[in-house]
C-alpha cells in the first residue's frame, strides 16, 4: 500500500507570483531530442522527446567506460595491465571509423585502451578492452545490459561495446543516458576525472583530438561522450559543473556537427543563466517517519540520502510543497541506509520530482515481547 505523508521542510524560498523563465535559445531547436537535468537537485530543467528511442552511435562507449570502471573498482581489471591485441580484432576494426590503429600482437596498457575509448572514441580500443577484460564481446555486452538494468535504463539495449551500426539492436533514450551519466560521475568520481573531459590524447607519437564540443570551450565542462553515424545523426551526452552545480545534458539526432555543438553549448549556458540553485536539504536530514511491519520498532525515521539543492527560475521565489511516499508498512528487517521511499517535491510552474529517502536507523525482526507491545499499541490506535 502506497502511503503518503505531508511534510514541511525548510527550503529557503517562499511563495510569490508565477515564475518567469528565460526562453530556451533557438540553437537548441536543432536537436530533435534534448534533455537538461540538474543532478545536484534531481530536477529536469528542459525536455524534448526524452523518452524517445534513439541510436546512440559512439555514446554507447559511455556504458563501456562504466563497465570498465566497475571492474577496476572491484579489483577485476588492472589499469596498468598489458593487453596483447588479437590479430582478428586488429583486422576486423582496421579503418572502421575512428581507431587507434591497433596492430596484431601489439601490447597496450588497459589505461591507454580506456583513454582511447573515452577521449578518441576508438572502435578498435573498445573491442580490445572488452575482449581483454571479459574474454569476448558477447560477455561484455551482457555485462553492459545487466548494468543498464541496475540503473533503471528500461528503454535501452546494448549489442556492441562501441556503438558501431548493428541494425538498430543498440538503442537508448535521453532519460536513460542521464542515468548512465549519474553513475559515471557519482559512483566513480576519481576514474571519471581521470578519463573524461580531455581535449585529446597523445598516442604513438600522434595527437588524437576529441570530438567533445565542450572540452576546453565550455567553463566547467568535463565530459562525456559524442556519437555520430549517418543513421543516428550527431549526438552528445555532456556534463558541466560550476559552483557546486552539476548539469548533465543530451542532444540527439542533430543533422550537423556544428549544430550539435551549438545546441549543446546553448542548452548548458541557459541552464546556468536562467536558473538559480538554492540549498534545500542536508545529507541525513530527517524528512519524517514510516510505519514498520514485524520489526523491533514500529516506525523508522526517513532521511535524505545526500544533500540536495532546488533549482528555480532566476530571480523568483516560487511556492514549494513536499510529501513523503513509501510502500508500507515496510517489512522488517532492513539496514540503516536502505532505500525506503521518496520525497516528492513540487515547485510552482515546474514538473514534480523525487528525492530518495533512506532508513536513518536499522530495524530488526520483532521478538516475542516486541510483537506483544506492538500489538497492544496497535489496539490503542
Amino acid at each position: 500500500m502506497l502511503l503518503l505523508l505531508a511534510v514541511t521542510l525548510p527550503a529557503g524560498v517562499g511563495a510569490s507570483g508565477a515564475a518567469v523563465l528565460a526562453p530556451v535559445p533557438a540553437a537548441v531547436d536543432q536537436a530533435p531530442v534534448a534533455l537538461l537535468v540538474d543532478l545536484s537537485a534531481g530536477q529536469t530543467l528542459y525536455s524534448r522527446n526524452a523518452g524517445q528511442r534513439l541510436l546512440p552511435a559512439s555514446m554507447t562507449k559511455a556504458m563501456t567506460a562504466l563497465v570498465a570502471f566497475d571492474l577496476i573498482a572491484a579489483g577485476q581489471l588492472d589499469e596498468n595491465a598489458e593487453v596483447t591485441i588479437r590479430p582478428e580484432t586488429a583486422a576486423q576494426w582496421a579503418g572502421q571509423g575512428t581507431t587507434l590503429y591497433l596492430q596484431p600482437g601489439q601490447s597496450v596498457p588497459v589505461r591507454d585502451l580506456l583513454l582511447g575509448v573515452t577521449t578518441v572514441s576508438a572502435n578498435d580500443a573498445s573491442v580490445a578492452l572488452a575482449e581483454a577484460a571479459l574474454g569476448s564481446v558477447p560477455a561484455w555486452t551482457a555485462r553492459m545490459n545487466r548494468r543498464a538494468a541496475q540503473l533503471g535504463m528500461r528503454s535501452s539495449q546494448f549489442h556492441t561495446p562501441n556503438g558501431w551500426p548493428d541494425g538498430g539492436q543498440t538503442y537508448v533514450t535521453a532519460r536513460d543516458m542521464v542515468r548512465l551519466a549519474r553513475a559515471l560521475i557519482q559512483d566513480h568520481p576519481q576514474l571519471y576525472r581521470r578519463y573524461f573531459g580531455k581535449s585529446g590524447m597523445d598516442w604513438r607519437g600522434q595527437r588524437f583530438a576529441s570530438h567533445d564540443p565542450f572540452a576546453g570551450v565550455v567553463a566547467g565542462a568535463d565530459g562525456i561522450k559524442t556519437g555520430h553515424t549517418r543513421e543516428a545523426g550527431y549526438n552528445f551526452l555532456g556534463a558541466v559543473e560550476r559552483g557546486g552545480r552539476r548539469l548533465v545534458l543530451v542532444v540527439g539526432g542533430v543533422p550537423t556537427y556544428a549544430g550539435r555543438a551549438d545546441a549543446a553549448r546553448a542548452l548548458a549556458e541557459w541552464g546556468f543563466a536562467a536558473w538559480d540553485s538554492r540549498p534545500f536539504v542536508k545529507a541525513g536530514q530527517i524528512a519524517g517517519t514510516a510505519r514498520v511491519q514485524g520489526g523491533d520498532a514500529r516506525t523508522v525515521p526517513l532521511a535524505l540520502a545526500r544533500p540536495f539543492s532546488l533549482t528555480v527560475p532566476s530571480g523568483t521565489q516560487p511556492r514549494i510543497t513536499t510529501r513523503i511516499l513509501y510502500d508500507g508498512p515496510i517489512p522488517a528487517p532492513f539496514a540503516k541506509g536502505a532505500a525506503l521511499g521518496a520525497l516528492e517535491v513540487r515547485i510552482d510552474g515546474q514538473g514534480v520530482h523525487y528525492l530518495p529517502l533512506v532508513a536513518a536507523e536499522a530495524v530488526g525482526v520483532a521478538g516475542p515481547i516486541d510483537r506483544l507491545v506492538n500489538g497492544l499499541l496497535g489496539l490503542m490506535e
